[in-house]
């Protein structure tokens, strides 16, 4: 860890929150949730606020562990973790039959990493939509370092709202965030109405298996350990993202949880007995240097007071999101192909 990565951290914290403010953002973030006495209603009442907060705590966090593809990926034997991440985004763009010059959206893009992967695989032109002011300054900044800011862009709304006429798109596609919506058949309603007729929408979504146990009580603390460390109002299962696909006008062409036939555990990373060198800061060393790292530097005033309370809350999501994976309650690559109808009687 270099001593700027270390300063990158520390000026990232907080996003666009002020600084002196950070410690306070912490207390209404972790207020949400079940671990602090939080309710179901309230997470998806206050939803923008909560995820909002959220990325604003963790994105640089987010950017020094995993790079600017803040997601989990199929993966083989023999491949590196930067290696299936890539091929996980390309595999969308081959699922979506991307053809040079065609407009695709990213829904909730985060910093931009998978949109300027696929905009460069298929020579398209690809708006991420976020909410988060300080992920679109971010990514604004990394288009233009890429040499992909003529073609890349970035628009800051609501996916529940989107500020795009209907059949605006020729593809749409989400890595991880649909999961953020307080509703499924409302952020779905969303995308099909802004996609093209005959044209199509790919995910990959978090979400609890058909081995979870709502009445289990490991099971619920597991849950509630993903919720807190990830922004979520509420983690649904596989069947209901399929129903609110259908409900929302969509045919399904095909779904799967690619974790099952993941050659190579998803949750390794996080994986306590796991070491790698490319992924060093997921180890459970790389973690302790970096916990104690955050704490020197909200000790010495270089970091904001509460960075170290962030970090605490990602190490219980890892926990969670581990547990998950090995019980098989948990997937975040549910992945779904739909396909708008060429016309409303479809």
């Amino acid at each position: 860890m270099s001593k700027g990565g270390a300063l990158d951290l520390a000026s990232g914290v907080g996003g666009k929150i002020d600084k002196d403010d950070v410690l306070s953002a912490v207390d209404k973030y972790e207020k949400y949730h079940v671990y602090y006495g939080g309710a179901e209603e309230e997470r998806k009442a206050n939803y923008t606020d909560m995820v909002n907060k959220y990325y604003d705590l963790v994105t640089s966090f987010y950017e020094f562990g995993w790079g600017e593809s803040f997601h989990f990926a199929h993966r083989f034997k023999g491949e590196s973790l930067r290696e299936s991440i890539k091929r996980h985004e390309h595999f969308l763009a081959l699922q979506l039959g991307l053809k040079p010059g065609q407009k695709v959206l990213d829904v909730g893009c985060g910093i931009g990493g998978p949109l300027r992967e696929i905009s460069r695989f298929s020579s398209t032109s690809v708006t991420g939509l976020n909410n988060n002011e300080y992920q679109i300054a971010r990514g604004k900044e990394l288009n233009r370092v890429a040499g992909v800011d003529k073609t890349c862009d970035f628009v800051k709304a609501d996916f529940m709202k989107m500020p795009f006429p209907a059949n605006s798109f020729d593809a749409v596609y989400a890595i991880e965030a649909t999961c953020h919506a307080p509703d499924a058949y409302g952020v779905y309603s969303e995308i099909y109405r802004v996609l093209k007729p005959g044209q199509s929408f790919v995910a990959y979504e978090w979400c609890m298996t058909d081995n979870f146990d709502p009445n289990n009580q490991e099971h619920q603390k597991i849950k509630a350990e993903i919720e807190i460390g990830d922004g979520l109002p509420d983690i649904r299962v596989t069947g209901q993202c399929i129903e609110a696909l259908k409900k929302a006008g969509f045919n399904v062409i095909w779904s799967s949880d690619l974790a099952v036939s993941s050659p190579v555990p998803w949750y390794l990373p996080l994986n306590a007995s796991h070491f790698s060198l490319t992924g060093f800061r997921l180890t459970p060393i790389g973690k302790f240097f970096t916990r104690n790292m955050v704490k020197v530097l909200e000790f010495t005033g270089l970091a904001p007071k509460g960075s170290e309370r962030v970090q605490n809350f990602l190490e219980k999501a890892a926990d969670g999101l581990v547990e998950g994976g090995r019980k098989e309650i948990f997937t975040p690559m549910f992945f779904f192909l739909a396909q708008k109808p060429h016309s409303e009687n479809q």
